[in-house]
């Protein structure tokens, strides 16, 4: 059997493979709603063979949202449609996971078809952003509002609340999004973050607002469920967010009974030259495992199933999480099996279309 096919268990869970479909920005919702596109986004990804299929970044706020199109789960009466889609996904032997984030700065957006420009507060679809400290994101965009102490308690609860409506809505695994220039990150960041009080300053007072959205989330979310962070490993900017502090936060959240940390980069500066190459970010999922003691997922321009399996193979990470080449190929794990040598099984309506055995 490849290693990329080995089964993975994470407390109660075990998932069938080591393949994960990343979060994906769909941009399809009204009002947080999900739909059928995401059933059909979400559930094809689940027919296709991933063992953990994660929705997009899930706003726990309106204000959470990086656009107006966003998923959300801010709200009781989004629970149905969610749940119907994590029936769908259990049903064809996959894990259902949610991605909880909170966009910052980088909230009130249009869509990327649309441009993806900042929507002013003012003008119709947009809304007022918040963040640590009152620093825009872009130089052309609209500051944000520094959150005070209530507001730092009502997004920690918006949090709560929205792991609550995920074990209602049937996941089994949550995912708080901690990369990638949102809200959590900004606090993480010496860049975005220029609070005087307990959590600014000091790296144990910048991550102080990550380590008290996983307590409320663990006070709601089953002890046997996995909980994985996401965090924007590196900034690739000197003087910033590196490597080794996210072994040492990840050492940290470890302790605090996090399972597994999904290893990303950037994000929170603009304009920052990446070197951008097959599994650029492998390294990070490599370091943070090796040096923090704790399951990594590793993410970054991964397109090839012996690729995918040499990252597991070789103890680089414990899950691959793909994105783009599975929003080409929602079967991708399906035909990574065959390239592989090791024949998995389809959904019963597919059989007829698979591929002779090696």
């Amino acid at each position: 059997m490849p290693n990329l096919f080995s089964p993975l268990k994470i407390k109660s869970i075990e998932f069938k493979n080591r393949i994960v479909v990343s979060p994906m920005c769909e941009y399809s919702s009204e009002n947080g709603f999900a739909n059928d596109w995401h059933l059909v986004h979400l559930g094809s990804r689940a027919i296709g063979g991933a063992a953990l299929v994660i929705t997009e970044a899930t706003a726990v706020s309106p204000e959470g949202r990086i656009s107006y199109g966003d998923l959300g789960i801010y709200k009781d009466e989004h629970i149905a449609k969610l749940k119907e889609i994590t029936n769908f996904i259990h049903l064809h032997g996959s894990v259902a996971g949610v991605q909880l984030a909170h966009a910052g700065r980088k909230a009130s957006h249009q869509k990327p078809w649309d441009g993806g420009a900042q929507i002013l507060s003012h003008s119709p679809n947009g809304w007022k952003t918040v963040a640590p400290s009152p620093i825009p994101f872009a130089e052309t965009e609209e500051a944000p509002l520094e959150l005070d102490k209530a507001d730092i308690e009502k997004v920690k609860a918006d949090f709560k609340a929205a792991a609550l409506r995920s074990l209602a809505a049937g996941f089994k695994v949550i995912e708080i999004h901690g990369a990638h220039g949102y809200l959590i990150n900004e606090f993480l960041s010496p860049f975005s973050n220029h609070r005087t009080d307990e959590y600014g300053g000091p790296f144990e007072n910048r991550i102080r607002f990550l380590l008290e959205v996983v307590a409320c989330v663990q006070e709601v979310w089953p002890v046997q469920n996995p909980l994985f962070v996401r965090l924007s490993a590196s900034e690739w900017t000197e003087g910033g967010w590196s490597a080794d502090d996210s072994v040492a936060l990840s050492k940290i959240l470890k302790e605090k009974g996090v399972d597994l940390v999904d290893c990303s980069s950037g994000g929170n500066i603009p304009n920052v030259k990446i070197p951008l190459k097959p599994g650029y970010q492998v390294e990070f999922a490599e370091k943070v495992k090796r040096e923090a003691d704790i399951l990594t997922g590793a993410v970054g321009l991964i397109t090839e199933a012996a690729q995918a399996d040499a990252i597991i193979q070789t103890g680089q990470a414990d899950m691959v999480i793909m994105a783009r080449e599975l929003l080409r190929d929602p079967y991708f794990p399906l035909r990574a099996a065959h390239e592989l040598g090791y024949e998995t099984k389809w959904p019963s309506q597919y059989e007829r279309a698979k591929w002779p055995a090696k």
